[in-house]
């Protein structure tokens, strides 16, 4: 029946149901954070924790829902068997949209933990949502640039301990930490001025991956490698509430933990760095061809 709607209607009633959605579940979220905030006591967390999770995958499972009413998207999966909601992931994905949290969400909602994301620190203030993501303990990162790092070490190590204490904080109950290698959505502006060797993706940081490995490696079960192809061409998030997002493809490959990389010290050790970086561009290469595949499959 939304088929015979004007595309920029369907975009309405799916923000409006967007809307409604967040604003059903996300006062009850605050609601048990401020419990949380009122009683920092560590036997609390254990109890509100699940609470605030559960909450947050009822909001992703009603987005699901609008989704199915509102895309006629032709979705091509592979590789979702196997997974355990009671385990710890660390998810890798290519990123090319605001789009590529949403469809993360609808393939792994309570396949896996809730996917914990690594935000920039001025989403904190983004309304309603900015509390929401505070409230199941998403960290929030400021982003330097290469300069600034090199000008002020000082702030790589800042990063690092933000992440650090982010990462115990997701060792507590089973979560799923997602890690966007290559630190932004890519575009051909992008592509061109790193001078990328890969044809589909940016190059990848070590940092982030490493980091939750030293800090949590004994935990993850696995590895889920993802890789995310849009074959009409990358939806811009008004072009995906508008019904436009015509087809998917994902492929999602589970990886052990590389131990003796995750037991290295990748902050002081030049020997681990390399061995990292040489492991996740051994990844990023594989990706690189199979989005090459994906995109020329028909």
């Amino acid at each position: 029946m939304l088929d015979l709607l004007p595309p920029p209607l369907i975009g309405v009633i799916a923000g409006l149901a967007l809307l409604f959605n967040t604003l059903l579940w996300v006062p009850i979220l605050l609601l048990l954070a401020l419990v949380k905030l009122l009683l920092p006591v560590q036997a609390v967390r254990p109890r509100l924790d699940p609470l605030l999770v559960a909450v947050a995958e009822s909001w992703i499972a009603g987005n699901s829902a609008w989704m199915r009413v509102v895309q006629r998207t032709d979705w091509d999966v592979d590789g979702l068997t196997d997974l355990d909601a009671d385990s710890w992931y660390l998810v890798n994905c290519n990123h090319q949209s605001w789009v590529d949290i949403l469809v993360l969400q609808y393939l792994l909602n309570r396949r896996i933990p809730l996917l914990k994301f690594f935000l920039k620190q001025q989403l904190l203030w983004v309304p309603v949502m900015g509390l929401a993501w505070w409230a199941l303990d998403f960290p929030f990162m400021r982003r330097h640039s290469e300069e600034e790092l090199i000008k002020r070490p000082e702030l790589r190590r800042a990063d690092q301990e933000a992440t650090r204490i982010a990462c115990e904080k997701f060792a507590l109950i089973p979560t799923s930490v997602v890690n966007f290698c290559e630190g932004t959505r890519f575009t051909l502006l992008k592509h061109r001025h790193q001078q990328s060797p890969y044809r589909h993706l940016l190059r990848p940081k070590a940092g982030g991956i490493a980091l939750a490995l030293n800090v949590m490696g004994g935990k993850f079960r696995a590895i889920l490698d993802v890789t995310l192809v849009y074959p009409d061409g990358v939806p811009t998030f008004w072009h995906f509430l508008c019904g436009r997002l015509r087809r998917v493809r994902v492929r999602v490959q589970a990886l052990p933990v590389p131990r003796d990389l995750a037991n290295g010290d990748y902050a002081n050790d030049p020997a681990v760095r390399q061995a990292f970086r040489n492991w996740l561009e051994a990844i990023w290469r594989r990706k690189d061809q199979q989005i090459a595949a994906l995109l020329g499959k028909r």
